[in-house]
């Protein structure tokens, strides 16, 4: 059996149809969104925020409100 391949913009397009129609459009997003990559750099973004702390310090903040 010879399957034709079609061009990957229109799976995409006809599978976020299907997904739209059969879920609707807000779980067919909540769906997609798990398969995005991120942007920026999670380590320098991370030591930015917190540096040197220790997890019993960052729960501190979390618990008074400071992040």
């Amino acid at each position: 059996m010879i399957v034709e391949q079609k061009p990957l913009a229109e799976i995409n397009q006809t599978a976020i149809h299907l997904l739209c129609r059969e879920m609707g459009v807000v779980n067919t997003l909540r769906f997609m969104s798990q398969f995005t990559k991120g942007h920026g750099n999670y380590t320098e973004e991370r030591d930015d925020l917190f540096g040197e702390m220790t997890l019993e310090e960052i729960l501190g903040e979390i618990k008074a409100g400071g992040y």
